[in-house]
């Protein structure tokens, strides 16, 4: 009981700080149901960073395994826009973001982030196979309905007109230690964030991760849309890795009707 209690007191938190900013603009995002926060259940098992490089595996190759938390947007994706870039909205994209309210955003009604959005929750890597070239790698994500992402790293290409999904089809290389991941074939139905910025079925990412040390992993994303912006964006975001953590069981029912406000129990 006592883990659940400060996994709801958490939620109400990051509810709390993710909402303060946004009110300005006189848009209020909106939030999952109170679960979902990985080891700050239990903040004891919350182990050290060493203050070391990023760790290799025995082929040479970055080792990017483990628990993280962040690395995309959440509230704004303009927040990570780089130093010259600029997020330009077409006017029939503007008028789709301008009609969309909080409460339906997809990801508080627990369907996946898509990309480059990512929850407020941890997610886990996992190289495949894990001592040698990896041919796969998974994004595991602890929010919503436990999604996964696939990324191809078996040398194959995007098919020719691929069924239209949440993740897209990825594939991924390697330019030194930096991954680079390449994904078409997106639906239209996710958000790039809480306030609604859209994007079409022609949205491509290409992603480029590198684990800057052993606790940072950076994530510079050009957005390429012709669809609903005028021209690509790119923006950076640092994922922080948390030794001592697991994905926690987190049920979301795509018919939660608490998206707006989370509350703690009475006396917390």
């Amino acid at each position: 009981m006592a883990k659940s209690l400060l996994r709801i007191a958490f939620a109400g938190l990051l509810c709390g700080q993710l909402t303060a900013p946004v009110f300005a603009q006189d848009v209020q995002p909106a939030a999952t149901a109170g679960a979902g926060s990985g080891g700050l259940s239990n903040p004891d098992i919350i182990g050290e960073v060493p203050d070391a490089p990023a760790p290799k595996l025995p082929n040479g190759q970055p080792d990017f395994s483990g628990v993280w938390s962040g690395g995309g947007p959440i509230g704004d994706i303009r927040e990570g826009l780089m130093p010259g870039e600029e997020l330009i909205l077409l006017p029939e994209a503007k008028a789709i973001m301008d009609a969309r309210m909080s409460a339906d955003d997809p990801e508080a009604n627990c369907l996946p982030t898509g990309v480059p959005r990512i929850a407020p929750y941890p997610w886990r890597i996992v190289q495949a196979p894990a001592n040698g070239e990896a041919t796969h790698l998974y994004f595991l994500f602890e929010g919503n309905i436990h999604s996964f992402r696939q990324i191809f790293m078996d040398g194959r290409a995007h098919p020719e007109d691929p069924d239209p999904t949440w993740y897209g089809h990825s594939i991924g290389h390697w330019e030194g230690d930096t991954l680079v991941v390449d994904t078409v074939g997106f639906n239209d139905v996710f958000w790039f964030d809480f306030l609604g910025h859209p994007h079409t079925e022609q949205l491509r990412t290409v992603e480029r991760y590198t684990r800057t040390n052993f606790g940072t992993l950076e994530n510079v994303t050009t957005v390429i849309d012709p669809g609903a912006y005028e021209k690509p964006f790119t923006i950076k975001y640092s994922a922080q890795l948390r030794p001592g953590w697991e994905l926690m069981e987190y049920i979301c029912n795509e018919n939660n009707q608490d998206v707006e406000h989370i509350e703690g129990p009475p006396g917390l």
